[in-house]
């Protein structure tokens, strides 16, 4: 093939070396704008696993750059004068000139044409006149603008300020350095790349820079001195970090970060690698490694491919998965830096903990493997003044006191519609359904949406707590989980509001029923989506008549037993749509503003707390984005969660979305916890209330990484209680810990240990017989099911 890469950083020239080394009769040409010897930054870093693949694909290029990799297994955290150490994390890195250097080295012996200082032709040209043309050129990639339309970019540019610099302080690990300055707080991401200098580079939040650095840029300096001016006061700042050190510059500025993201990487013959493609930020590690990682898969699927469509569907379908892993990381961990000023109130054990876990890729039992002694510690610190046991307590079987209420642990059966009632009325099936899930361990056990009237179901099959049969079936439920179990039992109150009248959920969730459908109400005439009914605005004396159904309800509650009393004002049910902008457009007092949205739901949450047992806990579910243009965001859901905690709250259950039928959630690995995060850190430290993480939080890695970092303070599951009813008695089981956090009842003590599967793996029958003085070896042989002969 006729092969035309645009740019010669080291994506576009590891890939034209390896592509020439597959097949010599390949004719591969380079254009790079900058000189041979230009560079920008100081250094990169590598995984162990992109290093494995470079050496199996390259092992002269791999041997090459050994030999000027500075490697190290620390990452120290300076925080308040305290430095925390967390090892076995594997880090290799080396200067970028250095790196250059080798893959230019490496194409000119392999015949790689390549032209310096040079413009490449017109894309429409190259799409004619190469079989293949690689856009390398980076994030603001002249070819990917130039068909735009194909590639549709998204660009977000970030609320951070980071500048990149080199200094000659080698440093001996990566650091860490955050900073409380009169500014606001700073951080540097330092680590050495050779045995000379190490990438410093400083960050801060848009507004801190404002006033550290603001100034300065709006003095009318000539070009490149108020970068100058810039990193003097650096050098400043950090002078007892450098301690007579200097920094230096490489063409180095005050950025905002970008965040990149393209819908399809490729136009016919045309095809993006690297920045081109996509960006992640430099926190969880470097461009140039997934510029490389791309590289080499492109160049492996031309060369097993039959054609060249298929081998860029193939390369796309391979790294695209890769690289939205990798940026959902990434982008956990700068808005974790966005608002390191939330953090920086923990302790240096908690804090250390929280930066290295902050992309949620890093857990509590993978630093277990990498670092005992460092989870040893936090975990110690974790259990405070509680007596430290022999065996370690996981995090998760720590006690917790919600409200007055004492919980064993900090695991929650989440709550979670069944659709099963009968007009209303709970039947056997919420006895074994929520039985069985008290018998499994957790601490507390949610009921589903106890809905306030048979106006307020969202399906026939929803149960309620409005009249005298529905109380004694849930009283029966009740006196069950308090009498077989050491659990406790809460009961989660709402009003379906426009999503109600609606089918049970395996015959069409959200979709209207075919027959027999009832009126629904809402704060303003919009229906969830064109397939549901359009609700009725509720008038201010109904909203007095629905507040007094909640009432009536919660008493119902506290005579059932209930522990706990949730107020459900998510999920864009009638409470939560009252929150919502997209869902209240009401001009009188319960609409516009955030504080007139809220009005409603805090008077639902006054009279009912009135009514509701002092002793006994009370918390509010929230949707704390609604993952869509236009809808609350978390700035809302602390403001919301903030008004809530004033009037009373014990706790925050910290959900999101599924307000209006057209959102866009961003699924993945705990994806709803950051939000959870956020308030915890300031709400929750504010006022006292306990937060409640939920939402895709599957193992019991996930649950102590969460309660370790102080992003939540109990955590709520639901599928996989639905999965394994047993979930916490097993993650005890797994975790080998028997101690106070978790009980086996008496009847299941016999299956508190993995049952053996198979055959005993222990020592193996011997096979072979040697007689005394027989030089020769016989073989004792049996059929399956016989004894042992000889």
């Amino acid at each position: 093939m006729r092969i035309a890469v645009v740019g010669g950083g080291p994506g576009g020239l590891y890939f034209s070396a390896l592509v020439k080394q597959l097949d010599r009769s390949h004719e591969v040409t380079i254009w790079e704008r900058n000189a041979p010897d230009d560079t920008f930054g100081f250094g990169v870093v590598f995984s162990d696993e992109t290093l494995g693949g470079i050496e199996h694909a390259d092992p002269l290029v791999f041997a090459e750059m050994q030999r000027h990799f500075a490697r190290w297994d620390d990452i120290d955290v300076h925080h308040r004068g305290t430095t925390t150490t967390s090892g076995g994390h594997g880090f290799a890195a080396m200067s970028r000139t250095e790196l250059l250097g080798i893959l230019q080295r490496r194409c000119g012996d392999l015949g790689v044409t390549v032209h310096y200082r040079a413009e490449a032709p017109h894309p429409d040209r190259l799409r004619e006149e190469y079989d293949l043309v690689l856009a390398a050129d980076g994030a603001r990639s002249q070819l990917r603008t130039a068909y735009a339309d194909v590639f549709r970019p998204s660009f977000e540019t970030r609320r951070c300020k980071y500048m990149w610099l080199g200094t000659d302080l080698v440093f001996e690990a990566f650091k860490f350095y955050v900073e409380e300055t009169p500014h606001g707080v700073m951080q540097i991401h330092g680590y050495p790349y050779d045995r000379t200098g190490s990438t410093f580079i400083v960050e801060m939040h848009d507004d801190v820079w404002q006033r550290a650095f603001g100034n300065i840029a709006a003095l009318d300096l000539p070009p490149g001195e108020s970068d100058t001016k810039s990193i003097a006061l650096v050098e400043q700042l950090f002078a007892h970090v450098l301690d007579g050190h200097r920094v230096f510059a490489n063409n180095s500025k005050w950025l905002n970060f970008l965040s990149l993201r393209n819908e399809t990487w490729r136009h016919g013959n045309l095809v993006l690698i690297g920045d081109a493609a996509h960006t992640a930020h430099f926190s969880i590690g470097s461009g140039t490694k997934l510029a490389m990682e791309d590289a080499l898969a492109l160049a492996a699927c031309l060369h097993e491919q039959p054609d060249l469509d298929t081998a860029l569907t193939a390369y796309e379908a391979e790294r695209r998965p890769v690289v939205l892993s990798t940026q959902r990381a990434a982008q956990a961990s700068l808005e974790w830096f966005e608002d390191i000023g939330h953090y920086v109130h923990q302790e240096p054990e908690q804090f250390a903990f929280n930066i290295v876990t902050r992309s949620r890729r890093v857990t509590h039992e993978n630093l277990r493997l990498r670092d005992p002694e460092f989870v040893a510690g936090i975990d110690t610190w974790f259990a405070g003044s509680q007596p430290v046991p022999t065996a370690p307590r996981p995090p998760m079987f720590h006690p917790y006191r919600l409200g007055h209420l004492e919980l064993k642990n900090r695991i929650i059966v989440s709550a979670m519609d069944m659709y099963s009632a009968v007009d209303g009325l709970p039947t056997d099936f919420h006895l074994v359904h929520l039985g069985s899930k008290a018998l499994g361990g957790a601490a507390l056990v949610m009921t589903e949406m106890v809905c306030t009237s048979p106006e307020g179901r969202i399906t026939p099959g929803c149960s309620g707590l409005y009249t005298p049969e529905q109380e004694a079936a849930w009283t029966r439920v009740v006196d069950f989980v308090h009498g077989a179990t050491d659990a406790r039992i809460g009961v989660q109150l709402g009003h379906s509001g426009r999503k109600g009248s609606t089918r049970l959920m395996w015959e069409g969730i959200d979709e209207p029923l075919p027959e027999g459908n009832w009126d629904v109400v809402a704060p303003s005439a919009l229906p969830y989506s064109p397939a549901n009914q359009v609700p009725r605005e509720l008038s201010e004396a109904e909203l007095a008549d629905l507040r007094d159904e909640f009432v009536r309800n919660a008493e119902a509650a506290a005579r059932a037993g209930f522990d706990v009393l949730e107020l459900h004002c998510a999920h864009g049910y009638l409470l939560s749509s009252f929150i919502s902008p997209l869902s209240n457009r009401r001009t009188d007092r319960y609409g516009g503003s955030l504080e007139n949205r809220l009005r409603f739901p805090l008077e639902v949450f006054d009279a009912v707390r009135a009514v509701w047992p002092a002793e006994r806990p009370m918390t509010v579910r929230i949707s704390a984005t609604d993952w869509f243009e236009g809808g609350t965001d978390v700035d809302d859901a602390v403001a919301v969660a903030r008004a809530f905690a004033e009037h009373g709250a014990d706790g925050i259950d910290v959900s999101t979305g599924q307000v209006v039928k057209e959102e866009r959630p961003a699924f993945g690995r705990s994806y709803q916890t950051p939000y959870a995060d956020r308030i915890r850190n300031e709400v929750g430290r504010e006022f006292g209330v306990a937060v409640i993480a939920v939402g895709a939080i599957s193992s019991y890695d996930d649950v102590n990484s969460i309660l370790l970092a102080g992003r939540a303070d109990l955590c709520a599951l639901g599928r996989p209680h639905l999965y394994d009813p047993q979930w916490t008695l097993h993650a005890a089981a797994d975790q080998e810990y028997a101690g106070p956090g978790v009980t086996w009842p008496d009847p299941f003590k016999a299956g508190s240990r993995r049952p053996q599967t198979g055959r005993s793996e222990g020592p193996r029958p011997r096979l072979e017989l040697v007689r005394h003085g027989e030089p020769r070896t016989r073989h004792a042989r049996w059929r399956p099911g016989s004894a042992p002969t000889g």
